[in-house]
Order: structure tokens, then C-alpha cells, then sequence
């Protein structure tokens, strides 16, 4: 390389051993063509000298006939490294390259612009936590840029960092940067992005990439080194719901049966009471296997080896999820698709379908929508052609045990396989499970609209989210009657008001809390549907369920509330001695004590109970809900 640490030069089992277990964050790179995403990556590895020394000479060479920064050396054929990528100057194919700091390590994947070439950055960003979105700072947003950030927050991707590129070209123009930054979030903003980031810089002369711009004073945020190095993409895996799906099985001997495969999502632990689907024969978890070490527990990602404490009968394709879990296997999906090829998508074609190990024949009966990446409106549609994004129907041969990919990415994805020539033909995304193919959907006379009407207002769900004790209830209580005399039809669903009876069989398990929230997430669907405005005061401890509630209605219909209270004053309110009882151990699973909460990444509105009265609070939400056009 170019330059090493000294560790690395005298000690290579020390040097790897500090790297060992570092954190490591998966990234794209993705926009319209000609953005400048390999230049930018070829720079970030540059300048955190992750260039060989050869390497570096070899690009200097080809810089000469294949270049195209002129007498600089042109640091995108690190990564163009086709022979028709350098000719014209573009990506064609995903290109992957690994870097790593002193923090963290990085598997980056330098995705195509080209509209043509779709296929092959969705490919490229099914597997990342974050992307980069480049833009050209003397064109501002184009259609690609939105196609690839809506195809970025279909996959999961959490974290966006829209980088204004080539800010050099423009002089390094501030207004110029808040004009592009400011249409993209008006672009945005329907797809409720958990978190973005917006930087100037310029990837060919390096500005604000590893070190910040002294050309740009104006812009006081981090560089773009220091926002890899430091985002949070620990709350992005499901750590609430156990799902393992089994790969193979191994039988090297009489003595030994073992289910080989990679924790989707929760944790695997010897002792653990399972359940194995669709079968739903139970047993525990005998030994916990990885690489050959018996191990403790076992997370989200890790590839092990799990042996039972019964000889039952678990084959490839199986799913082992939690002996308590309420998941059952299903032969119809709701699915949002990606078409990845020439020949669009048609109805009741059959396809192979790929979902984690298992492999099956399914048709899709229905596409209910397509969608138009420029303005976001859904259209009718009897096909999908290449590079459409549609909301489809799909039926199966056989019941499969998914979760929707909102909930967990690794058991909510699947893909199309061409019958006749075995090509990956499009990506689908698990929207909801659909238990009963013989139920449908029956469309009223009398529509949402018309009901809203009615009722002169704009159907919405406000949901309050916060510790036991944050005032929740007591400031949704108080909305709704400042609402209900302002002339608005509402409904108020409180926690321990469902409990008694809508979810009086459930527990305060984490799969429990799940299907608490999906429940009542359909009620207020229900309501909303009626016309009326529905608050929503519930813990609510984790992301994932907040973001499937959300996903149930339009962007605009979804107000999300943070009751920010801090613990110490929760616990000192504690009306019904809730805290008291769970550090004494006798009530277990008490979020904040021994239950994790997840705060909102992106709330609407954030409120402390503890730092203002109840009636000035709820002028402050009365306020932010006429910004967000719900009330008059």
C-alpha cells in the first residue's frame, strides 16, 4: 500500500487481532450516470491509503488512454474495471471494494446510473445499511437520482447521505447546494426517510470527503468520512423476533444432526424453547455451533450450526422461530416488485420463486398498482416492465413462513426465476402475509373520501410513542378533547384500554408486543378508512412495528409523536408501581428496565411532559398539525 500503519508493518497477528472485531457497515453508491460514484469511491480509498502501490501505477498508466480528469489521475477505474466501462466512461455492473479505518471496516458497492442497469444497483443495495446518493450540483435531482432513492428505501435502507457532487463546477455555491437540497426533500418526503444527511463536497479534488472543505466555510456539518465512521446502524437488525431458516442439513455421523444456516433475525441460544414451521413440532435448543466452536448465543447474520434436544423432523426450507411465535405459513403475499428484465412481468405466468432456502412456483393474480418514480402517483397496470415498481398479488404451489420486509429483510425478500432460462427476472419485497386467499378485499359504495367529506376533515393517525409513565395518554387524552370541540371526529386507542379485551391474550413478550402493535395498527387502518382522526397512545417499544403501522397508510395520513420524558421521571410518576414491581424482578419484560425501547429515528414531533403543562403542549401539537395540512 501506499502508506501503513506501523502495526501492520512489525506486527501482522497484532494488527489483525485489534481489527478483528470491528464494526463493519455495508454502503452504495448510487444516482444518475455520470455523478461521479467511482470517482468518489476511488477517493475515498485513496485518501485513507487503501491503494496499492501498484495499483496506483496502473491506474496512472490507464489514466492516460482511458481518463477522464484530463493530467489528474482518474481514481474511477478502480473500480470501472470492465473494458466497456472505461471505453465509455460509465458503470456497467455492481463493483464491490472493501476499506477500513481505524473505527470500522466498509464492503462498499459502486452501483450503475444508467437507467438500463436498474437491475444491477438494486442488486447492490439489497445487502446495504446505507447509501450514498449522488448528485451533480449542475443539475440538481434527476430521475434517476429519485428511481434509485425509492428503490433504496423499498430495500431497507435506513440511512441515506445525499452527497451534492462537483461542487468545484459551481464555484462552490452555497445557494446553489440549499436549492438542490431543498428539492430533494420535497422529493422525499412522502418516502419517509429514517435518516439523511445532506453534504457539498468534491470527490475529484477530494473536498469534504476524508477532512473538511476549507472551499465550502459555509457548511458546518461533518465530512463524509466521519458520517460512515460514526452512524448508528445497531438498532437496524430485529433483535425482537427469532427466525432461523434452515439451508442444510448435517448428518456427518449417527451421533450428530445439526441444522445449518444464518440467524435472519433475533438471537439463538442453548435452552431456547423453538418451534420449527410448518410443521409446529417443538422442541429446544440444544447446542449452538460456530465455525467449530460451541458458542453461547448466536446473532442476526451469524452463519451457525444449531442441534436440538428432540430428533424431529427439520428438512432445508424449514423456518425455527420462537415456540411462542404466532407466525403461521401462508400460500398467498402481498409484495412490492422490482422487474429486473426485458420481458415485463404478466399475470398468472408461472415463475420460480426463491424465498431464503426454499424454492417454489408462483403466479402473480393481481397487480394492484404501478408506480411513477417522478411524481410517486400510482397507476393502473395489467404488466411490469423493465425497471417497474409495482404492488402485486402473488400466489404459491406451497405455504412458505415470511415476515413483512419492513420487520425483517432477511425473511420478507424473495426473487423471480425464469422457468425456461434460469435468469433472475425481477425482486419482490413481502408487504403482508395474506392468510386466506379465499378472503377479499370488497370495495365499499361509499369510499374514504367521501367519508372525509363528510366529515369536512383529513383522516390521520397521530400515534404517541414513550415509556410507561411519559404522559402519553395523558396528552392524547387532552388533544383529543381540544380536537373534538374544534369540530373534529375522533377516536383515542390506549394501551391498557386494548389490553382488556382486543389483546387480552397477549403477554409482554417482544413477539407479544409485536402483534400488540400490529393490531392495533389494523384497527386504526380501520378508522381511518372511516374518516376519522385517530390518536394512538401505546409504548410501542420497537422501530420496526412504528415503521409497519406507518407503512399500512399514506405517508401524509402518519403523525408520529416522541413522548421524550426522561426514565428518572417516569419512574418517580409510576402510578400504577409498574417500575417498582419490575426491579424487583416480579414483573419481567418492563420496557426500560429490562425491555429494550427503541426511540423514533425521524419523529414529527418530539415532547417532554416533564418540562411543559399539558395545555401548552397541545397547542404545540394543534400547530404542527395544521403544518402537516391535517387539521384546518
Amino acid at each position: 500500500m501506499s502508506a501503513q500503519s506501523s502495526l501492520l508493518e512489525t506486527d501482522i497477528i497484532a494488527y489483525l487481532k485489534q481489527h478483528e472485531n470491528k464494526d463493519l457497515l455495508r454502503f452504495i453508491t448510487c444516482g444518475s450516470v455520470d455523478d461521479g460514484k467511482s470517482t468518489l469511491i476511488g477517493r475515498l480509498l485513496h485518501d485513507t491509503k487503501m491503494i496499492y502501490e501498484d495499483q496506483l501505477a496502473a491506474i496512472s498508466r490507464d489514466s492516460k488512454t482511458h481518463g477522464t480528469t484530463g493530467e489528474e489521475v482518474d481514481l474511477a477505474l478502480l473500480v470501472d474495471g470492465l473494458q466497456s466501462e472505461r471505453e465509455q466512461g460509465i458503470t456497467i455492473d455492481v463493483a464491490y471494494r472493501y476499506f477500513s479505518t481505524d473505527r470500522r471496516k466498509f464492503i462498499i458497492a459502486d452501483t450503475p446510473g444508467h437507467e438500463q442497469y436498474t437491475r444491477n444497483m438494486a442488486t447492490g443495495a439489497s445487502t446495504a445499511s446505507l447509501a450514498i446518493l449522488l448528485i451533480d450540483a449542475r443539475y440538481g435531482v434527476q430521475i434517476q437520482t429519485k428511481r434509485h432513492s425509492f428503490i433504496c428505501s423499498l430495500l431497507g435502507i435506513k440511512h441515506f447521505v445525499v452527497a451534492v457532487n462537483k461542487m468545484d463546477l459551481v464555484d462552490y455555491d452555497e445557494h446553489r447546494f440549499e436549492t438542490i437540497c431543498s428539492a430533494y426533500r420535497e422529493f422525499a418526503e412522502p418516502l419517509a426517510l429514517p435518516e439523511l444527511h445532506l453534504i457539498p463536497l468534491s470527490a475529484l479534488l477530494g473536498e469534504n470527503i476524508t477532512s473538511r472543505s476549507e472551499k465550502m466555510p459555509w457548511y458546518h456539518g461533518a465530512h463524509l468520512l466521519e458520517i460512515l465512521e460514526t452512524i448508528n446502524v445497531n438498532n437496524d437488525k430485529n433483535m425482537a423476533l427469532f427466525r432461523f431458516p434452515v439451508q442444510y442439513v448435517n448428518r456427518p455421523n449417527l451421533n450428530f444432526r445439526g441444522y445449518c444456516g444464518t440467524v435472519a433475525a433475533g438471537v439463538a441460544r442453548p435452552g431456547m424453547a423453538i418451534k420449527v414451521l410448518p410443521s409446529e413440532r417443538t422442541s429446544k435448543i440444544d447446542q449452538v455451533f460456530l465455525a467449530d466452536e460451541v458458542v453461547s448465543v448466536a446473532y442476526p447474520g451469524d452463519a451457525v450450526t444449531l442441534t436440538l434436544a428432540d430428533e424431529i423432523d427439520v428438512s432445508r426450507g424449514d423456518m425455527i422461530v420462537d415456540a411462542d411465535e404466532k407466525i403461521t405459513p401462508v400460500t398467498t403475499l402481498l409484495i412490492d416488485v422490482v422487474w429486473m428484465h426485458d420481458d415485463p412481468l404478466t399475470l398468472n405466468k408461472s415463475y420460480r420463486i426463491k424465498i431464503g432456502p426454499a424454492e417454489i412456483t408462483g403466479a402473480v393474480s393481481e397487480i394492484e398498482y404501478q408506480i411513477d418514480v417522478n411524481t410517486m402517483h400510482k397507476q393502473a397496470s395489467s404488466s411490469v416492465s423493465l425497471n417497474g415498481i409495482a404492488r402485486c398479488r402473488l400466489v404459491l404451489t406451497e405455504p412458505v413462513t415470511v415476515d413483512p420486509y419492513k420487520i425483517s429483510r432477511s425473511t420478507g425478500n424473495l426473487i423471480f426465476i425464469d422457468r425456461i432460462t434460469n435468469i433472475t427476472v425481477g425482486a419482490g419485497m413481502v408487504v403482508s402475509a395474506v392468510h386466506d386467499v379465499n378472503i377479499t378485499w370488497h370495495n365499499q359504495q361509499v369510499s374514504r373520501e367521501q367519508r372525509a367529506a363528510r366529515y369536512s376533515q383529513k383522516p390521520a393517525i397521530i400515534w404517541f410513542t414513550g415509556l410507561s409513565g411519559s404522559g402519553k395518554s395523558t396528552t392524547a387524552n387532552a388533544l383529543e378533547n381540544q380536537l373534538f370541540h374544534m369540530g373534529y371526529h375522533t377516536y383515542l386507542l390506549d394501551g391498557d384500554n386494548i389490553r382488556h379485551g382486543l389483546c387480552n391474550d397477549l403477554g409482554f413478550s417482544d413477539a407479544d408486543r409485536v402483534e400488540n402493535i400490529r393490531r392495533v395498527g389494523e384497527v386504526a387502518k380501520l378508522m381511518l378508512d372511516a374518516g376519522h382522526i385517530v390518536l394512538v397512545a401505546f409504548i410501542s417499544p420497537f422501530q420496526r412495528e412504528r415503521d409497519l403501522v406507518r407503512s399500512m397508510v399514506a405517508e401524509s395520513e402518519f403523525f408520529e409523536v416522541f413522548v421524550d420524558t426522561p426514565l428518572a421521571v417516569c419512574e418517580s410518576r409510576d402510578p400504577k408501581g409498574l417500575y417498582e414491581k419490575a426491579r424487583s424482578g416480579i414483573i419481567r419484560h418492563f420496557t426500560g428496565i429490562d425491555s429494550p425501547y427503541e426511540p423514533p429515528q425521524t419523529p414529527d414531533l418530539t415532547i417532554d411532559t416533564s418540562q411543559r403543562d399539558t395545555p401548552v403542549l397541545v397547542m404545540e401539537l394543534v400547530r404542527a398539525l395544521r403544518l402537516k395540512g391535517i387539521i384546518r
